[in-house]
């Protein structure tokens, strides 16, 4: 078990602070939101983790098969809907450069991207799109 702990620093912010190592992380309301966007937002993590997991677990496959990735880079894009206002489409992209990939091996990474502790736990009216590019 993990702890996170948090302190309101006013104005929209706060302050996380994850126990284990100390590490800090500023979140901020977005602009559209009442917040000045000067940091992560709540739902900006949202994003952020299930990118962050999917390529995690492509690492953890990639070592479990002794595979090089390669230099992995991606993006994620939040789109938010309303009525009521939540994260509605989480679309990923996640690119493969100087690899040497297997169709086996892609396979193998894409199904533990996909099937990611953080995209297990999100709710399925949230739609994930994942684009994975192998150059």
């Amino acid at each position: 078990m993990t702890k996170t702990e948090i302190e309101y620093r006013g104005g929209l912010r706060t302050v996380l602070t994850h126990t284990p190592s100390g590490e800090q992380l500023t979140t901020d309301a977005p602009t559209d939101n009442h917040g000045k966007g000067e940091a992560f937002s709540p739902t900006d993590l949202i994003a952020a983790s299930l990118i962050s997991c999917m390529v995690t677990v492509m690492g953890i496959q990639a070592d479990k098969r002794g595979m090089n990735m390669g230099e992995v880079t991606g993006s994620v894009e939040k789109v938010m809907v309303t009525n009521p206002r939540r994260v509605g489409q989480l679309n990923i992209k996640i690119d493969f450069a100087k690899h040497n990939l297997s169709g086996a091996d892609r396979q193998a990474l894409e199904h533990a991207a996909i099937n990611c502790p953080v995209a297990q736990s999100l709710s399925p009216d949230i739609v994930q799109q994942a684009q994975f590019t192998y150059d």
